[in-house]
């Protein structure tokens, strides 16, 4: 083990791509060339370190983000390896909230796929500086050139080629470095472990000299010094070129771009080089805001000498210690028997245990300090979103917003035994993934769960019977419709009668109207004080909430709502925050229903790629299923169908897609927005609800 890493000297990552680009199989490469792994695990043996879950195992991809530490040239790198399908994109979106730096894995066939823009976006959300790793470049159909163009055009990117390949499909070599201006090359005899610098070939000098010029000239752009040498045909040296592209990537100016096959072991040590050249520090990540208890703005510094702060990204159970919790430290320092302070759920909870994680292993430490990231044991309150402080103090890290699920299936115990089980596991499940919801429906006292896709309510079946060994029967997926309304309407809602021994009054009159889609619900206040005193304010829009969790056609939650509290009256004696809370209800209730309300259905962005001869098909297909087709791409030999489908006609798509392509061709699809949906089918399936 390597001693106490200072700040400048450490480094979180991620590694995020689009399912299938080589994320895992890079992460199992960088675990073997830093000595962390004494074998390369395989994605496709089910072998692989990092996807320990059977369920990972099973299907080849990544889950749950694992995370692990391993060092490079004395820094030590902390990585979450994150999941790839589009069902787990709430994974990515807690790691990438408490990450520093990502390196995001393309397919040099692929290039940018639905995912990488999904996961490209939200590292914008949070600022993360990235470099780039072009994977797969031996494969027939890899294209260097083409993929950082894809980076430009679907990303908005600004790709800084700093490698080159030599050598392109099978006879990819390794790779030309822009910088040290040498050819890299990676031994077959030892897993690649041994790189070798050489002088660059004649035949690649060409291709060499015009990357090389790109690259200052991009570079001068952004660097005053550069520009002055480069403008005056001075020697620019490598030291100056790496402290320029590292001031312009932690700037996020540019994005450093490399190349190789991590499969063929070639590529992966410079990649590593550059992720300790380029990728920021916490000292570098900078400070860290929060708001105190009267809701003012708290700074913390990334420093071991600071007061405790640190966010709880990911509760994960465990068979052995019940709850891991995953957390950041941002500032200060925290020791095994420390109390710590929850002001989310306001409690205060004790460390028990500290562990470094390596995927599924463990290893207890007795402290750590601002930088590290490490899970707890022994936490009772605390879920994924909470901060924790230092006993005394009051700090909330801003938290992560998880869409909500947009698929659910009714499951119930194979037995009356099996019931408490049930509970306890789907309860322990929804605990760890907040894109994960169990709720009873009301009318038919089923329990329902709701995921973001087939896959992610697949995976979780299959976990509660090999996991949690709970035997459950599970119905036929459902779409998580919503309803709105489609005109303004005005309603009166009036309570007026004792109760608890004392007159009740409340009188309020509401203006419904619909909003653009994904507005939520919006509550306006448009009466004086002395109409309706503000003490009542909060009570009727809370009546006003409740009442919208229910819709006038078949119960669905009501959304892109404004209401509007435009008149009604109050009695001095006899009001009271019961009464207007109950009239605010009866209010929406019959304002929604004259408001012409209308069912919203999940409308899916869907991608797929197929051959050439199937484009006709697959579009026709896509028409048949209520689609739009967006528009088609070229890419190479495929081509890429982009299109629009309601969720409800793409359960079971990937089997209509396999014969009507005869297997050739693959999709992938996530969540786009709320539609109405067309009369003549809301009216089949309200009626189908109803029991019609």
């Amino acid at each position: 083990m390597a001693a106490r890493s200072t700040l400048a000297d450490v480094r979180n990552i991620g590694i995020m791509a689009h399912i299938d680009a080589g994320k895992t199989t890079t992460t199992e490469r960088i675990l073997y060339y830093t000595g962390r792994s004494y074998k390369i695990g395989e994605v496709h043996d089910g072998a692989a370190v990092m996807d320990w879950m059977e369920q990972e195992q099973e299907r080849g991809i990544t889950i749950t983000s694992a995370a692990t530490t391993c060092f490079w040239n004395d820094k030590k790198i902390n990585i979450i390896d994150t999941p790839g399908h589009v069902d787990f994109t709430v994974e990515v979106e807690r790691c990438l909230r408490v990450l520093d730096g990502a390196v995001a894995v393309f397919d040099a066939v692929a290039g940018v796929e639905p995912q990488s823009e999904t996961v490209w976006h939200q590292a914008n959300k949070y600022h993360i500086p990235r470099i780039c790793f072009v994977n797969k470049m031996d494969r027939v159909g890899a294209d260097y050139a083409r993929c950082i163009s894809m980076m430009e055009k679907r990303l908005g990117a600004n790709p800084l080629p700093v490698q080159i390949p030599a050598g392109r499909e099978a006879d990819f070599a390794g790779v030309i470095d822009l910088i040290e201006q040498k050819l890299v090359l990676f031994s077959e005899e030892n897993l690649g472990q041994d790189v070798v610098k050489t002088d660059i070939p004649a035949e690649y000098l060409d291709t060499f000299t015009a990357a090389r010029m790109n690259l200052l000239e991009k570079l001068a752009d952004f660097d005053e010094e550069i520009m002055e040498k480069y403008l005056n045909d001075i020697e620019i040296s490598s030291k100056e070129i790496h402290r320029a592209i590292r001031t312009a990537t932690l700037k996020l100016e540019l994005v450093p771009v490399f190349c190789g096959s991590a499969f063929k072991n070639k590529g992966v040590q410079p990649l590593l080089d550059g992720v300790v050249a380029y990728l920021p520090s916490p000292l570098e990540a900078g400070i860290v805001k929060g708001l105190g208890a009267d809701g003012e703005e708290i700074v913390r510094k990334p420093d071991a000498r600071e007061p405790f702060s640190g966010l709880v990204f990911k509760l994960m159970f465990d068979p052995f210690v019940e709850n891991l919790a995953f957390l950041r430290v941002y500032s200060g320092k925290v020791s095994i028997g420390d109390k710590v302070y929850n002001p989310v759920k306001r409690k205060q909870e004790k460390i028990s245990k500290i562990m470094r994680l390596h995927a599924n292993k463990r290893e207890e430490v007795s402290e750590v300090e601002a930088g590290d990231i490490v899970a707890l044991v022994g936490l009772k309150f605390t879920t994924t979103g909470d901060t924790l402080c230092g006993k005394g103090d009051n700090i909330v890290l801003e938290s992560m917003d998880f869409p909500e699920p947009v698929i659910g299936v009714a499951i119930e115990p194979s037995s009356k035994a099996e019931e408490k089980n049930l509970e306890d596991a789907l309860s322990k499940i929804a605990l760890e993934d907040p894109s994960f919801t169990v709720a009873t429906d009301g009318d038919t006292g089923q329990t329902i769960i709701r995921g973001m896709g087939e896959l992610h309510l697949d995976i979780i079946v299959d976990r509660l019977i090999h996991e949690f060994k709970v035997a459950a029967r599970v119905g036929t997926p459902q779409v998580a419709y919503k309803e709105t309304v489609s005109i303004l309407s005005r309603a009166e809602g009036r309570f007026e009668q004792p109760a608890g021994g004392r007159n009740q009054y409340g009188h309020v009159v509401l203006e419904l109207e619909p909003l653009e889609r994904d507005k939520g619900i919006e509550f306006v206040n448009k009466v004086s004080e002395d109409t309706i005193p503000s003490a009542y304010l909060n009570a009727i829009k809370k009546g006003i909430i409740d009442t919208l969790d229910s819709g006038p056609l078949v119960g669905y939650p009501l959304t892109d709502i404004r209401v509007q509290l435009v008149g009604g009256s109050y009695h001095e004696e006899d009001s009271t925050e019961m009464a207007f809370g109950v009239a605010a209800a009866v209010a929406v209730r019959k304002g929604a229903a004259e408001a012409q309300p209308v069912l919203l259905e999940p409308v899916m962005s869907l991608e797929v790629t197929t051959p050439e001869d199937y484009v006709g098909d697959v579009i026709a297909d896509v028409n048949m299923k209520r689609g739009k087709v967006v528009g088609v791409d070229s890419l190479g030999v495929v081509q890429v169908v982009r299109a629009e489908a309601p969720l409800s006609e793409l359960f079971g798509y990937s089997t209509s897609l396999r014969s009507r392509t005869q297997g050739r061709a693959n999709f992938s699809m996530q969540f786009k927005h709320y539609d109405v949906v067309p009369a003549q089918k809301a009216e089949k399936i309200i009626k189908k609800i109803r029991g019609i």
